[in-house]
Formats: C-alpha cells, sequence, structure tokens
C-alpha cells in the first residue's frame, strides 16, 4: 500500500524507516525485505521508491524473530509459532523467562572460566566446585536413576560426550524446532491425534531415541516423560518459549502416540 502523506495526529507515531530498523537490529536491509517478501515480516507502509516503513508492533514482530533464530529455529517454523499467537506480551514473558535461565547459567560459567584464569596465571591448583559452576548436568541424576535405573544416567552421559560439538548441536536444534512444531500445533486447534499430532509425537519419540535404545522407550516411559514436560517447570520452559500451550500440546499427542503405536 502506499504511505499516507497525511499529518499524524499527535498521538500516532511515525513510522520507522528500513534504514533506521536495521541499523539497530543488527540485520541488512536486504534482509527485511527478505522477510517482508515472504510474509514472515510484513512492513507496515511502502512509500514511493519502495521505501518501507515500520510500525511498533512490527518492530516487536522482529525482536521476536531474532530471539527465535537465536535459538536455531528456521524461517518457516518462526512465522507458524507467530502467526499462531495473538497475546505478543504473553509470548515475550515466556522469551524472559528463558532468556534469564540463560542469562543465570552464562554467568556463572563465565565467572568460573574467569577464576580458571586468574588461578593458572597464579599457579594455584583447580577446584572443581568453581571449574564447573555453571555446566553442572547432573542434576538430574537422581530422578533419572530412581526412574529408569542405576545405569541409565550413565549410558545417557557415555552417549552425550561421544558427540562431537557439531552433533550435540543439531541434536539440541531439533528439540527446538520440536518445541516450535509444538507451538504451532497449540496455536492450530488441531487434536493430538490428528496428522500433525502424530506427526509431532513421531518426531518427539525419534529425537528421543537416539540417546534412549528404542526398545527402553516404551509406551510408560514415553507417557512419563510426556507429563514431565507439563508438570516439571524445568522442562516446560524448554518448550514453552516457543508459543503458550506448546508442552501441553506436545504431552497430549505424545499420549496419543502411545496408545496407538507403542
Amino acid at each position: 500500500m502506499r504511505e499516507s502523506t497525511d499529518t499524524a495526529s499527535p498521538a500516532a507515531k511515525a513510522p520507522h524507516g528500513i534504514a533506521d530498523v536495521a541499523r539497530s537490529a543488527g540485520v541488512s536491509s536486504r534482509t527485511l525485505r527478505h522477510y517482508d517478501a515472504i510474509g514472515l515480516l510484513p512492513a507496515t507502509a511502502v512509500g514511493d521508491g519502495g521505501l518501507r516503513r515500520y510500525d511498533d508492533r512490527a518492530l516487536v514482530r522482529l525482536q521476536r524473530i531474532l530471539l527465535l533464530r537465536g535459538l536455531g529455529l528456521g524461517l518457516p517454523a518462526i512465522r507458524e509459532v507467530l502467526d499462531g499467537e495473538l497475546d505478543d506480551v504473553a509470548a515475550l514473558t515466556a522469551h524472559v523467562a528463558w532468556l534469564e535461565r540463560e542469562r543465570d547459567r552464562l554467568a556463572r560459567q563465565l565467572a568460573a572460566v574467569r577464576t580458571t584464569i586468574t588461578r593458572l596465571r597464579k599457579g594455584e591448583d583447580m577446584n572443581t566446585d568453581d571449574t564447573f559452576d555453571g555446566f553442572d548436568q547432573s542434576r538430574f541424576r537422581a530422578e533419572v536413576e530412581e526412574r529408569w535405573g542405576a545405569d541409565a544416567w550413565q549410558r545417557g552421559t557415555t552417549w552425550w560426550a561421544s558427540k562431537d560439538a557439531a552433533g550435540k548441536e543439531a541434536f539440541q536444534a531439533e528439540q527446538r524446532a520440536i518445541a516450535a512444531d509444538a507451538a504451532a500445533l497449540a496455536a492450530s486447534g488441531d487434536g493430538p491425534a490428528s496428522s500433525r499430532g502424530v506427526a509431532l509425537a513421531r518426531r518427539q519419540f525419534d529425537w528421543l531415541a537416539q540417546a534412549t535404545p528404542p526398545a527402553e522407550l516404551t509406551a510408560d516411559r514415553f507417557r512419563t516423560l510426556a507429563d514431565m514436560y507439563v508438570a516439571d517447570e524445568r522442562f516446560t520452559h524448554a518448550y514453552e518459549w516457543a508459543g503458550a500451550g506448546a508442552s501441553r500440546a506436545l504431552r497430549d499427542a505424545m499420549h496419543a502416540f502411545a496408545d496407538a503405536a507403542l
């Protein structure tokens, strides 16, 4: 549409030009034009010469796009997540919770690395508690061993240690993509036994089966894991950042899949 040349009312704000948005967001104008072309971030107005402008709501959408890109989601998945959510405040609140957890974890890791540097420079002995603060993944060990046996934790730890950096990143990226699909399912209104729900649960099963022998990934174990995504906030936030209702949609799809296919 053509940009209006009418004088704006005192309460209205002038749209932001594409160059200003690109500079502030740290992206190129070409990227913003691409987002517009694929419908991910339509310009609020287009003036003479094709100059795109963006209002405040568009800036909020771009912020969410950049957050989701930072988590490894592809553009089609991001669009599906954003188009399925109407409440920006609720969605951003979920992002804040996730980012705060990441901030705290990274702050502890940063302090640990700085401590290591200081001790190396001074020739001091290392302290395991300080060295690995923020790196600890064993906080779930007792729960894993209680639920699935004493060797379950060790098998998982050995499997993870055997992967290189690219393999670890691919595994984590798949989890983020599954979260986006779960959010899209929640927003779509499709049921857990729909084709979309079945595809989501199958994808989650295949993802889990990378670390757990498929023979051990029984229906009961699959349901137990599904319930944890909703009942335990430590796991819920791994899915809810993608959109409200994602963890519940995933749980319901996993239960339906376990009933029908496992």
